[in-house]
């Protein structure tokens, strides 16, 4: 659900209408053609069969990133790609669920979001230079490797974050036709992409990201027979998403029959609404028949009251009425034996009240209960969102590292995965136990350790794990482990005590399991360096008027001299050529190059210099910028209402509804407001945003530029962070006016 990286926005999935996936018949056959990989799976009634006809289960999890504006997966700005795939092996995952967009397909970027070092040495190596077609070549090709599956997922047309917001299967720019031709050339590319048993590695295509039919508009994807949308015929082209669905999943099969076709549900049907995907009741009277038997799969998505408050969570929520509302909207195709089913995303927060909880209508009894009812319904397939650190409700952290995020969340998905075999193809032997660790003080705050790199055993990938003790007597297990899914035979620990000697030891690891851990080694970090030098003078103050009442200010950050931490002090005053002191000094202790001055009078010069601070002083004043508020509205020509629509430990999600008060319509809008907290926004849609300290400005995106007179735009909506208590903006202004807040 949440979105992209801490500076791309994070991909969160946020929806304002409810959300239903179903699959229906999964199938992979094997292939008649003599030389075509075996392996395919195949479908009888709800059940799912591989080749050999033994029932199997997809046990997955979302990988997102290249459908965002990254166009790339997320986390390998830290961590190796392969890494990364090992780590969803080795937690028990099968299936990687890959969101791309039309655009990535056609026009690949050399992404810029890759780094290609870490502590532990070079990463992604093989990615230098790719584009990001040629870098999802080399994901899906790793993921069969592994023995991994793969299911490719059109998340949307344009590169962008979350579902399409139109609800439909193409845009003004990718049309269906280009939908359609996209799918024949990824199902083309990776048809011959197979593991080492011969097994292919794509098993088939999740057709389109939550069609939905509420977008503001009532315009979006409908299902035949939904009586709300003047029967939805199959003739409605524009409109009818199992039609659309049919004339795709037929051109796919064209190409390889033998590929499974997943087709999301909608929201609403004959008025009966879920979250965004999640309503497949259509499927009962109107279910998709398609060229080649045996491929369907419907797909559900479902989450719980963090992403949107639906009616059935409340102070009566039961076991018994949660099950009740998932039989009703998709399980009900597989419990009536109709076709196989796939929860293809559900995911929730970190903290423990939110993965486990007896509380009616909470966060943690939604998820429980999914969790509980998909073990009491095994022939349901599933896969979690998401693998990604940077989303809220992402099963790593930002480090992209082997340990959950949330061990509890791991735990309870654990109890319902299916393995789909105990190792990769060929790898059958643990790795030998790593030799000759050294460890020796690089600085004060960190240690360098190294060691002999060990034979891989044949079709095996190994990495390392190292743990880290006070004494040479500490105990090789969770609790000490500090790093997992390291490639080099070296690793540098930082943030360390001065003066301070640690000891070392390291394992080895590949499909199989862990090796003995290697002999202690042990260092002790230099003493603590002194701060001798006061930093230079800031340069390039610049201030921008945000409204009548806020001032952004930027700066350019100054070297920080050796040994020293900088931070920034702001003053400002009504007089030019002012002379910096703790009497006009508003802000001190900044980090970064950037604040937000609110609060202020409208109509009023205000004038600002910058210091840098260190151990050692100060520095001296920047040059002086200086910046005008807005004039303030004559009568309020806007209103604004902001809501907490859910809120959990350090992390929230907002709605905005602004109304033009106005007797003129709005052709191209500007909403800004400052939070008066700790709040950094983290993900926005239906309006680009611009952050500086906690000064917001939101801009329309063209599709939504226009607001009536008398009208009420109520699309825009966020996702934040804070720390302490998150207290509501009080102030905003529309292109200027200040807006009257309830």
């Amino acid at each position: 659900m949440p979105l992209g990286s801490p500076n791309t926005r994070r991909f969160t999935k946020w929806s304002y209408f409810p959300i239903s996936l179903t699959l229906s018949s999964l199938a992979w056959f094997i292939p008649a053609a003599i030389g075509q990989p075996t392996g395919y799976w195949h479908t009888n009634g709800a059940q799912t069969l591989d080749s050999s006809g033994k029932q199997v289960r997809i046990s997955g999890i979302n990988w997102y990133g290249f459908e965002t504006t990254d166009e790339v997966v997320h986390g390998l700005s830290n961590q190796d790609y392969k890494v990364i795939l090992s780590t969803m092996y080795n937690m028990g995952y099968n299936t990687v669920r890959l969101p791309y967009s039309n655009q990535m397909v056609e026009s690949p970027v050399i992404p810029s979001s890759i780094g290609y070092a870490n502590s532990s040495g070079p990463i992604n190596s093989e990615l230098k230079g790719q584009n990001s077609l040629q870098i999802m070549d080399k994901v899906i090709a790793e993921a069969g490797t592994l023995g991994l599956k793969v299911i490719l997922d059109n998340h949307r047309s344009e590169a962008g974050n979350s579902a399409e917001f139109n609800g439909l299967w193409y845009t003004s720019a990718y049309s269906e036709t280009s939908w359609i031709a996209d799918w024949k050339m990824l199902v083309a590319r990776y048809s011959g992409y197979v593991d080492a048993s011969g097994n292919p590695t794509l098993i088939g295509g999740d057709l389109r990201n939550e069609p939905h039919f509420y977008n503001g508009a009532g315009n979006g994807a409908c299902w035949t027979g939904d009586s709300k949308a003047g029967g939805c015929p199959t003739g409605n082209a524009a409109q009818n998403w199992p039609a659309a669905a049919t004339r795709a999943a037929n051109a796919i099969l064209a190409i390889n029959p033998n590929l499974l076709i997943f087709v999301e549900g909608v929201d609403c049907y004959s008025g009966d609404c879920a979250f965004w995907g999640e309503n497949l009741e259509g499927v009962k009277s109107y279910p998709l028949q398609l060229n080649v038997p045996h491929r369907i799969i419907y797909s559900a998505h479902d989450y719980g009251p963090a992403e949107y408050d639906q009616i059935w969570f409340n102070s009566t929520t039961s076991n018994q009425s949660l099950d009740a509302v998932w039989t009703k909207f998709w399980a009900y195709i597989c419990v009536d034996g109709i076709a196989p089913v796939w929860v293809g995303e559900f995911g929730t927060t970190n903290d423990a009240a939110s993965a486990e909880s007896s509380v009616p209508g909470s966060e943690g009894q939604w998820f429980s209960s999914l969790v509980s009812f998909l073990g009491n319904q095994p022939l349901i397939h599933w896969s979690y969102w998401a693998l990604n650190g940077e989303d809220h409700y992402g099963l790593l952290d930002a480090t992209y590292d082997a340990i959950p995020a949330s061990s509890l969340k791991q735990q309870l998905l654990s109890s319902i995965q299916s393995k789909l075999s105990s190792a990769p193809p060929g790898c059958g032997v643990l790795p030998a136990t790593p030799l000759s660790p050294v460890a020796k003080a690089i600085s004060s705050s960190s240690i360098g350790l190294s060691w002999s790199a060990v034979v891989v055993p044949a079709k095996c990938s190994v990495t390392y794990s190292v743990y880290r003790g006070a004494s040479a007597q500490f105990a090789v297990s969770s609790a000490t482990l500090i790093a997992s899914g390291v490639t080099a035979p070296n690793y540098s620990d930082a943030a360390l005590q001065p003066s301070t000697t640690y000891y070392y030891a390291v394992e080895a690891t590949d499909a199989v399991g862990d090796s003995t851990a290697s002999a202690k080694a042990s260092a002790s970090t230099l003493a603590a360096s002194v701060c001798g030098a006061v930093p230079s003078n800031p340069g390039g103050l610049a201030a921008l008027p945000l409204s009548s009442t806020s001032i952004a200010l930027n700066w350019k950050t100054v070297p920080a001299p050796a040994n020293c931490s900088v931070s920034y002090s702001v003053f400002r005053s009504s007089a030019n050529d002012f002379a910096p002191s703790s009497r006009n000094q508003i802000v001190a202790g900044l980090s970064g190059s950037s604040f937000a001055d609110t609060a202020l009078a409208a109509s009023t010069n205000y004038f600002y210099v910058v210091k840098a601070v260190d151990g050692k002083g100060a520095s001296g004043a920047s040059p002086e910028a200086s910046a005008t508020t807005a004039k303030p509205s004559i009568g309020a020509e806007c209103r604004v209402v902001y809501t907490i629509v859910s809120q959990w430990t350090n992390g929230f999600q907002a709605a905005i509804a602004v109304t033009n008060t106005s007797s003129t319509a709005l052709h191209g809008w500007k909403l800004a407001f400052a939070f008066p907290g700790s709040q950094q926004v983290t993900t926005l849609w239906n309006a680009s945003y611009l952050q500086v300290g906690q000064a917001i400005t939101l801009t329309d995106e063209g599709y939504n530029w226009s607001i009536a007179a008398g009208a009420t735009y109520n699309a825009l909506g966020l996702v934040a962070t804070y720390t302490g208590i998150n207290y509501s903006p009080a102030n905003f202004s529309l292109n200027g006016s200040i807006c009257t807040v309830p």
